[in-house]
């Protein structure tokens, strides 16, 4: 499929949080700069939707962060963090983005994946499959090969992580 990219394609952004700041965090010990993420994904097309899927800790102080996302135009979808027996700690939103982007392909000409996940191909593919356009956004250095095969247009945030991060040293 060719990447088309066009003022008129309606498009969905779906972030995967927890993702991209373990990503940020590990490679560049800095903060993901969501705002300048969104204007890439958009990159001038009309945003049908943006959803960032995040995890609330048991201190719950991500408020400011969620309050952040909501003034940049991006819905905040929560989940509590689960913990196991012997202090095992889960917190995981893949099933619920990769429903979340079916649900909304329809209505859109491209789906904006920000992750690097390779469990994410099954639902590129089956998006792709309905004659949307997916595009994937993530640091190339922790970007599953798969998936960065899979989808039709990858932007690597490595490229230019000064733009991308904030508190970079």
């Amino acid at each position: 499929m060719t990447v088309i990219k066009n003022k008129e394609q309606r498009v969905g952004v779906f972030i995967d949080t927890q993702n991209l700041y373990h990503s940020a965090r590990n490679l560049y010990k800095a903060r993901v700069n969501f705002g300048a993420v969104l204007k890439e994904a958009v990159a001038g097309r009309k945003l049908v939707r943006a959803v960032a899927y995040v995890i609330t800790s048991e201190a719950g102080d991500e408020k400011n962060f969620f309050e952040a996302l909501g003034k940049l135009g991006i819905e905040t979808k929560t989940k509590d963090l689960q913990v196991y027996y012997g202090g095992f700690k889960k917190g995981d939103w893949d099933v619920g983005l990769a429903v979340d982007a079916i649900k909304f392909a329809p209505k859109l000409d491209a789906v904006v994946l920000v992750a690097g996940d390779g469990d994410y191909v099954p639902m590129v593919e089956y998006i792709q499959s309905m004659g949307v356009q997916v595009e994937a956004i993530s640091f190339g250095k922790s970007t599953s090969g798969k998936l960065r095969e899979a989808v039709d247009d990858f932007i690597d945030l490595s490229l230019n992580s000064r733009k991308y991060l904030i508190g970079m040293k």
